[in-house]
């Protein structure tokens, strides 16, 4: 199997949120319910049983993300930001666009931290695809639920 296909890019702020999850899932999270499940065993009556089942399915939740992490972040590749006078859309860009008399600015980044909250739209999204290596001047279209969207891409940075 080609290694660069299990690279998941991220920006390094992106790669550093991860990292702080992780850590809190290791050292506060998961030592808490494992607490939770050994002082709900000791007492032992019926009350108790149904929290013991309860930090049971936790940590396996617990455990699954940490792996899930684990993996992700050994695999991360670096997005390079620095992109001063871009000629194209490339990953970690910041992509300024208009549609009709609308401005919006999209950061292009990998799927793990994708976020339409904060305009972070992944490279794989449809119109994260539709913008990769156009110029400023070109227009791209994006099928959308609301119809075809047509933007016309005004700088990259």
């Amino acid at each position: 199997m080609d290694n660069q296909n299990n690279k998941i890019p991220l920006t390094k702020t992106g790669l550093a949120k991860l990292q702080e999850e992780l850590d809190n899932l290791v050292k506060v999270k998961r030592p808490s319910v494992v607490e939770r499940m050994s002082s709900s065993r000791k007492i032992g009556d019926m009350a108790e049983e149904s929290e013991y089942t309860q930090s049971k399915q936790e940590l396996a939740f617990i455990d699954g993300r940490i792996e899930e992490l684990e993996e992700v972040i050994s695999n991360a590749v670096l997005i390079d930001e620095g992109h001063d006078h871009c000629q194209e859309v490339k990953l970690g860009c910041r992509v300024t666009v208009q549609n009709n008399k609308n401005e919006n600015v999209f950061h292009l980044v990998g799927e793990w931290e994708a976020d339409p909250n904060e305009a972070k739209i992944s490279h794989q999204s449809p119109l994260g695809q539709s913008l990769l290596g156009k110029k400023i001047g070109e227009r791209v279209e994006v099928e959308a639920p609301v119809g075809k969207i047509v933007y016309t891409i005004t700088k990259i940075d």
